[in-house]
């Protein structure tokens, strides 16, 4: 009985539930979650010169609009910020991390060496392939916001459902926690990486299925790696975590730093 009445919630996400909480729960959260980005919690002394470039990968099924308010931030802070529009549907994460990074390299200034990135969920397994694939890349810090370093529960449990691949493409079933799994296949990082989590959910239903705390789409053990210099976790969602003035504050400080702030739990 049990399974028959996950099977139906399942479905039920699919068919549309989810969409409709995210749209009830979206405009309340955005207005907790986001503050003007002249907020002194979003500034920071820059020792910068024009050279150091910043490259931000947004995460699955998103756009590079979901990253304006970090892009801002990184502006004000003096880098030069590329803000990488890419197709997350279009190819398995293979494909993505070689010509979404490599483009975004392009735009940064030649003098730039080695050079940043801050991403959004699946931008840091991009991150993490595109290393592996080049493994002479110049990357400097990178900090990774939400990332399903271990992969996703919630790949485990939708992605035999019909419509997954419309809504997740090829590269979001490539996110599960099996062993085989693209994030599972990649090895420790040999840069410097800041992983901040998120612990607030606006997706109970969601939730539901990943263990332990979680951010709606990924669970705070899920975020962590092999070989990262700093884990945090911050009372942010899954959707919203790069509009977190917390956030956006953490991330200036370890681009600049190579750490982040203390924070309270």
């Amino acid at each position: 009985m049990r399974i028959n009445v996950i099977d139906d919630l399942k479905r039920k996400l699919f068919a549309g539930l989810i969409p409709m909480l995210l749209m009830a729960g979206a405009e309340s959260a955005a207005r907790e979650e986001s503050l003007p980005l002249n907020s002194s919690n979003t500034q920071e002394t820059g020792h910068l010169d024009s050279t150091e470039c910043v490259i931000l990968l947004h995460g699955l099924a998103r756009s590079h609009r979901s990253m304006s308010p970090l892009e801002k931030a990184l502006r004000e802070q003096g880098y030069q910020v590329v803000n990488s529009e890419y197709d997350s549907l279009a190819a398995p994460i293979e494909t993505l991390a070689l010509t979404a990074i490599d483009q975004a390299v392009a735009e940064c200034p030649t003098a730039a060496s080695p050079i940043h990135f801050v991403t959004h969920s699946l931008g840091g397994i991009l991150v993490r392939q595109y290393a592996q694939l080049k493994p002479s890349a110049a990357i400097g810090r990178v900090v990774m916001l939400g990332p399903p370093n271990q992969g996703s529960e919630l790949v485990d449990q939708f992605a035999k459902l019909p419509g997954f691949d419309r809504l997740n493409g090829f590269a979001g079933r490539q996110l599960g926690t099996t062993a085989d799994s693209t994030p599972n296949q990649l090895p420790a990082v040999n840069f410097e990486l800041g992983v901040i989590a998120g612990s607030k959910s606006i997706n109970p239903l969601l939730s539901y299925f990943l263990p332990g705390k979680d951010d709606g789409k990924v669970s705070i053990g899920s975020t962590k790696l092999d070989g990262m210099k700093e884990h945090l976790v911050l009372p942010t969602t899954h959707t919203f975590m790069m509009r977190n003035s917390q956030v956006i504050a953490q991330v200036n400080h370890f681009l600049s730093k190579g750490e982040f702030l203390p924070s309270n739990p």
